[in-house]
């Protein structure tokens, strides 16, 4: 795997998309940080279409997406066709939706965890891989 990593938020999550970016690159990941820069108000589909356009075409392997709840630009990158992406608060539930559900992007809400555990989350959902097997069935069934 390339290691390359796209990151998107709306403007509610533009700091720990930031500091998850910069986590990211000590990692060893080579980080698309998509933006925005400026905190105007704008529109979380819109950001989360985006960076999932960017893991379905290939050009990035992994996504990370950031709004207030990490719900909302969640739903919008999961309407990408072959974006499998889950809003996870805990580093058990990012390892798994890699693991078990192959899923290719994270969403994180700024307003429901800190920055600590938000990089913690991050690292865990890096760090995983698909296992295959019988999770590759199921993976295969919400693919339709």
């Amino acid at each position: 795997m390339s290691k390359r990593l796209v990151l998107s938020s709306d403007h509610a999550a533009i700091a720990l998309r930031q500091a998850i970016a910069s986590h990211a690159a000590t990692l060893g990941w080579e980080v698309v940080d998509i933006g925005p820069t400026t905190p105007e108000s704008t529109h979380y589909p819109l950001h989360g279409k985006a960076a999932a356009e960017r893991v379905a075409s290939g050009e990035c392997d992994l996504g990370i997406i950031l709004c207030g709840t990490g719900q909302g630009i969640m739903m919008a990158a999961n309407k990408v066709p072959g974006i499998r992406c889950g809003v996870c608060s805990d580093t058990f539930s990012a390892r798994m939706i890699r693991q078990h559900n192959d899923a290719n992007m994270l969403s994180i809400g700024a307003r429901v965890v800190g920055e600590g555990l938000a990089l913690e989350i991050a690292e865990a959902f890096l760090a995983a891989e698909f296992e295959g097997g019988r999770h590759a069935t199921r993976v295969a069934m919400i693919e339709g």
